[in-house]
């Protein structure tokens, strides 16, 4: 509508919000777009679940939480900082260098919704939100396909591990 009582609403928020970045500016209205798109995402996820007809478990199977964590901690690095997704992340995106075994060190573009998504996408803990509650829906609607992908992501997260084990071995006992 536009009118006098809009600004007598909104004035008071924006007051707010400039008062809690004061120091830094915050991309409060990209978090906001963030936060409403996963809400549409689960939701998404739960309306297919209770589609199907799904039971939920009357309670999360320990060893389940185990492989999704493991799972989810694989596939959000996977996403956010592996060479081989880069081109992924690329429009999103500032390559800075390597930053690890495999793994890039890139930055957000600083320009409005790719900023955005350049931070979502260039953080692990960002991603891994969204990636748990991928695997968890997957587990209630295909819960043998998404096991098998689950134990596929946790093999290769050991296999890292022994990786990173061994270098650092080699390293000992060579003196590099």
């Amino acid at each position: 509508m536009g009118t006098a009582a809009d600004g007598r609403f909104t004035e008071p928020l924006r007051r707010r919000l400039r008062a809690y970045s004061a120091q830094e500016e915050r991309p409060l209205g990209g978090y906001t777009a963030a936060l409403a798109a996963f809400g549409a995402y689960t939701a998404a996820w739960a309306t297919l679940v209770r589609m199907r007809g799904r039971p939920l478990p009357d309670r999360p199977v320990p060893g389940d939480v185990a492989l999704t964590a493991v799972a989810t901690f694989r596939l959000s690095r996977l996403l956010s900082k592996a060479s081989v997704t880069s081109p992924l992340r690329a429009p999103f995106t500032t390559f800075h260098g390597p930053q690890g075994p495999a793994e890039l060190h890139e930055e957000a573009r600083a320009e409005g919704g790719e900023g955005m998504v350049g931070e979502l996408v260039t953080c692990p803990y960002c991603v891994s939100v969204w990636v748990a509650s991928t695997l968890t829906a997957g587990q209630l609607l295909w819960p043998r396909a998404t096991r098998t992908a689950m134990g596929a992501l946790a093999a290769l997260a050991g296999a890292d591990a022994l990786q990173l084990t061994y270098s650092a071995l080699v390293d000992k006992t060579t003196g590099e």
